[in-house]
């Protein structure tokens, strides 16, 4: 019989460099038109199907999946781990009047006092404070108007990122998310937490007008009415200026040490909150990395903790309309479920 010689063009024996099968951990080759290797999602040239053919070990995986004991014993590492914390003699608050369910939405002044007796402003010097408030002036809280990123912004944002990522809590998360094959390197983590939260999206008619860290810490108008503003500091600072009275709280949980959480109602400068949950007393890093961990692990869903040995609840949501790298979504909102 006669031997059939087959030729196999290059072509047969190669990938079409646009995608990552049997491509995984490539070393770098700038001549390739897209990567495959662990950097490749910091400097955002991976193929399209990287995902698919390099990480298998996603949120699908069985084996890397995270279960309701692994958050409920995770969460208690950070909350034990938040070393800037408030200490008990750092505030004083006086909550007040505590409205019912068919109250909150009522807008009534019922708390003639300050929700804040007294802050040691003293906690604001720590790195993590110091960088996070410098974040919270870039924003233009209404929706519908272009945010104007500066270079400068961009430098806190790095520095709010360098800053958390020093902190145990954040190498506590990183550690953990590292082990569920979440992230390969903290370098990756980081460029992550970036997009994740200060990556810009449209709320209005197409204006890169909102981001998490905007909505979440630095709060929102939309609509007439207050968006987001979850954050202790933020209240604390525009309720000394004047700017946000309180009105009444219609949670306060078991804590009695920080953090605590309170449901809040409150007017910022003529709008209103109806709930607006929040830490009080807790760093920066604390609320960043607990709803980083509940935005990864649960997104759009319940996100069940345990702080203290008390069960918390917090909720996330992503941003559905755009997303960023490989298809990966933005924050949307988180905040704590206040019963």
């Amino acid at each position: 019989p006669r031997t059939t010689l087959l030729f196999l063009s290059p072509k047969d024996l190669y990938t079409a460099p646009d995608s990552c099968k049997g491509r995984c951990e490539e070393p770098y080759s700038k001549e390739d038109e897209c990567h495959c290797n662990a950097e490749c999602e910091r400097y955002h040239n991976c193929c399209e199907d990287y995902y698919r053919h390099c990480r298998p070990v996603g949120f699908s995986s069985s084996r890397d999946a995270i279960a309701d004991e692994d958050l409920l014993h995770i969460s208690e590492q950070l909350y034990e781990a938040d070393h800037n914390k408030a200490r008990p003699t750092d505030i004083a608050i006086n909550p007040q009047y505590q409205a019912s369910p068919d109250e909150t939405g009522d807008q009534e002044d019922r708390s003639p006092q300050p929700l804040y007796k007294y802050v040691n402003e003293e906690l604001f010097s720590k790195p993590t404070y110091a960088s996070f408030i410098k974040l919270l002036d870039n924003y233009q809280r209404v929706t519908g108007r272009e945010e104007d990123v500066t270079a400068e912004e961009l430098r806190e944002q790095d520095n709010f990122l360098k800053e958390v990522m020093k902190t145990e809590l954040m190498k506590k998360l990183f550690a953990f998310l590292h082990k569920k094959n979440r992230y390969g390197s903290e370098q990756e983590f980081v460029a992550d937490l970036k997009e994740m939260w200060f990556g810009l999206y449209s709320r209005g008619d197409g204006e890169q007008d909102s981001s998490g860290f905007e909505h979440i810490f630095s709060g929102e108008v939309k609509k007439g009415k207050v968006s987001g503003f979850h954050n202790w500091i933020r209240f604390y600072l525009l309720e000394k200026q004047g700017i946000v009275n309180y009105f009444s709280h219609n949670f306060n949980g078991p804590w009695d040490t920080y953090p605590d959480v309170l449901g809040l109602q409150f007017n910022w400068d003529g709008f209103y909150k109806e709930v607006g949950s929040a830490f009080i007393g807790c760093s920066p890093e604390f609320e960043f990395g607990l709803y980083t961990l509940c935005f990864i692990a649960r997104p759009g869903r319940a996100c069940h903790l345990s702080l203290g040995g008390y069960s918390l609840s917090i909720q996330t949501y992503a941003w559905t309309k755009s997303t960023y790298g490989n298809g990966k979504k933005y924050i949307a909102t988180a905040y704590v479920i206040s019963p």
